[in-house]
């Protein structure tokens, strides 16, 4: 669990930051590209990039952890672009580098780490500036082409968040900001499998929303860099193939089993908590609430946190699905 404690000073200055971090989405795109769990959401756009990686991109991932920790200098919190970004990976402390390796060996025992980490622990500048450079090619290469749409998908997730603002304030935000957050002022926890608390002492905090980002939101570990939540947002489906139309709801239906089609069946009727679904589905609580884990990161569901409830709809990708066929019968 991950513990964000807040001051009054720390609510007054946080905020949405306006566009995609590049190297936050270096990061959790590397993470789908080595997992290769991409779905229906990011599938079109794995099978366009994936030709795309340059080979300098193996000094990046084996840094990167899909489910685990991955070291926070890859990151940098700074404004300005991909440029000032890996500008900023240049200029990183030698002793950053060696505490977040170390930390990376800890908490990843069944990676081995290649040779010439020693090189980058030990902050050799010739070693340095090959990683800058790698971020710099993969995010240029990679993410260069997409970056328009990434950009209106952050936009649109960004411009319904400020509508909660201005008709909620900050604890309408922060409420809602995934099912996975709880917010109880002063302290915001966030689901994740590791532990640790973040004091912001008036530093305020920058959520950034993600693009590439998929499950819960995540955050730097170590709690004296600048504070920011990265959370994932929500997508047009076809935002990475404009015009095209989703995948075949049939099809998908032979993926998802009866107790998921039941329960996104009963969302097409509207908003539902998982109690009434768990009813619906005649199945319990907890075995609802993971079938409807496993819809929301499928992208056929979204959930939101409403004071003590988690309400559940169907999603455009959903609805394409149960339009498509009946998903009530799995073939």
């Amino acid at each position: 669990m991950l513990r964000i404690h807040f001051t009054g000073e720390d609510l007054a200055r946080v905020r949405i930051a306006a566009d995609p971090d590049p190297l936050w989405e270096m990061l959790h795109s590397l993470k789908l590209l080595r997992g290769r769990d991409a779905g229906v959401l990011f599938g079109p756009w794995v099978r366009e990039s994936l030709p795309r990686v340059p080979q300098s991109a193996r000094l990046l991932t084996a840094l990167v952890e899909p489910a685990a920790y991955s070291v926070d200098f890859l990151t940098p919190t700074v404004g300005g672009g991909l440029a000032a970004q890996v500008e900023a990976l240049r200029s990183t402390p030698r002793q950053r580098f060696a505490q977040d390796l170390r930390k990376f060996a800890r908490q990843n025992p069944a990676r081995r780490l290649p040779a010439w980490s020693r090189e980058l622990a030990e902050g050799e500048s010739a070693m340095v500036g090959r990683l800058a450079d790698a971020a710099y090619a993969y995010a240029d290469a990679v993410l260069g082409p997409f970056w328009e749409r990434m950009r209106a998908q952050v936009s649109r997730d960004r411009a319904r968040r400020s509508v909660t603002l201005v008709e909620g304030g900050w604890d309408a935000v922060l409420s809602t900001l995934h099912p996975s957050v709880r917010w109880e002022y002063p302290v915001l926890r966030v689901e994740c499998r590791a532990d640790f608390d973040i004091h912001l002492g008036g530093r305020g905090l920058v959520l950034q929303p993600s693009h590439f980002g998929r499950c819960r939101p995540t955050s730097l570990a170590d709690p004296a860099l600048p504070p920011v939540l990265v959370y994932p947002i929500e997508h047009d489906v076809r935002w990475a193939t404009p015009g095209v139309r989703p995948a075949d709801g049939r099809a998908l239906a032979a993926l998802i089993g009866p107790t998921r089609a039941t329960l996104l069946s009963a969302l097409a009727d509207g908003v539902a908590n998982t109690g009434e679904l768990a009813r619906l589905a005649g199945t319990t609580a907890p075995n609802a609430s993971r079938h409807i884990t496993a819809l929301r990161e499928a992208a056929l569901v979204s959930s939101q946190r409403h004071r003590n409830a988690t309400l559940h709809t169907v999603t455009e990708l959903g609805l394409a699905l149960l339009e498509g066929g009946n998903p009530r019968v799995p073939v």
